[in-house]
């Protein structure tokens, strides 16, 4: 069996392994029995979930690189995994992101031993957990504090996105906003406050909000729920805001007015509790800076062109710290956080061609 067949056959068993954000124990368990049986040294697994293992270098050099994907799903327990081969994808829930990129971990390692080469620091290569929804980074939280300013770089995988390179970091901010009313029956106690009248009045003052596109800013009220019956009033509701933009202070100044009308709703007989849920702070690495010139001149290399861009990514931790990373992607497919998500098994040559190039020139 070919290297890359291979890679695909472990994206397969990955992704057979449910694993919902804070719930990646299992599909950890397995990355690091796969990382040992490969002869990897030091696997282990730390307090936060994420999986660690060493390819030893020369020697030459005493700067660590870390290659990291993560291991989280968007798909609750229970969602059905199957997957279907067809000539030239993979169809199933969880696939691309970030089945393969996980898998392409260990690919990398059989890669550099297949081809015979020697890096001049040690590899460190990271399965981490919280990437997805609300884990607010959490694993990568945990790798960064682990190696702090001593690697080389952070490249981080993703299943998808093949030819980008995500050198900026997308500020985020979440929100949840909960009203509390006595509440009572819609007939005999109308008047009193609702908790769904409040919070959707808040909810539409947060909508209007004007927001810039430059720098590209937006909100979304993502979920929303609350109440009892439709003869009732409602005695509590909740809703989650999804905050982004490309700038930290700008995302600052709108989360500033979102507290503020969420604040202003409270009064006798209704309580407001505006909570921030979720953070991923911003950064950014020059197009000018060694790594992303040569992330570029790999794709090239590969015959594909590289396409700069922003998004929110386990870089944006390290990125935020002033610490060299980039996101890359692996192959193309679609459908994302979805259950048609598919990937392309063609263009996964290229993506590990990329990826071992890079690999080879961090220390350059």
């Amino acid at each position: 069996m070919n290297l890359l067949d291979r890679i695909l056959d472990l994206a397969i068993a990955i992704q057979q392994i449910p694993a919902p954000t804070f719930h990646e124990g299992r599909r950890a368990g397995f990355m690091r029995s796969r990382f040992e049986a490969d002869g990897l040294q030091d696997a282990s697994l730390d307090e936060s979930g994420n999986v660690y293992a060493r390819l030893p270098g020369t020697g030459a050099s005493d700067r660590p690189l870390v290659v990291s994907a993560h291991l989280d799903t968007v798909f609750p327990s229970g969602t059905d995994l199957s997957v279907q081969r067809d000539p030239g994808r993979i169809i199933g829930p969880g696939i691309g992101d970030n089945s393969l990129g996980v898998a392409a971990l260990a690919g990398l390692a059989w890669a550099l031993r297949e081809r015979q080469l020697t890096l001049p620091g040690d590899l460190w290569l990271v399965a981490n957990t919280g990437e997805e929804g609300l884990g607010n980074l959490r694993g990568m939280k945990a790798a960064v504090a682990r190696f702090e300013e001593r690697p080389q770089a952070y490249l981080i995988l993703e299943g998808m996105a093949l030819g980008q390179i995500y050198h900026r970091g997308l500020g985020v901010r979440r929100y949840q906003i909960s009203v509390r009313t006595p509440g009572g029956h819609s007939w005999l106690d109308y008047g009193q406050p609702s908790a769904v009248h409040e919070l959707t009045a808040a909810a539409a003052r947060i909508t209007e909000l004007k927001v810039p596109s430059r720098p590209r800013t937006t909100l979304n009220v993502g979920r929303i729920s609350g109440g009892t019956s439709v003869n009732t009033i409602a005695a509590e509701a909740e809703l989650e805001l999804d905050l982004r933009s490309e700038n930290w202070e700008t995302l600052e100044q709108v989360a500033a007015q979102v507290e503020k009308i969420g604040r202003s709703a409270e009064r006798h007989g209704v309580e407001v509790d505006v909570r921030v849920i979720g953070e991923r702070p911003a950064g950014e690495l020059s197009e000018q800076h060694p790594l992303v010139q040569a992330a570029m001149s790999c794709l090239r290399e590969e015959g594909l062109e590289p396409r700069l861009n922003i998004g929110s990514t386990d870089a944006n931790l390290p990125l935020s710290r002033g610490l060299p990373a980039v996101t890359l992607g692996l192959t193309t497919g679609a459908g994302a956080h979805t259950v048609h998500e598919y990937i392309q098994t063609e263009p996964l040559a290229k993506g590990l061609g990329q990826l071992v190039r890079l690999v080879g020139r961090a220390w350059g």
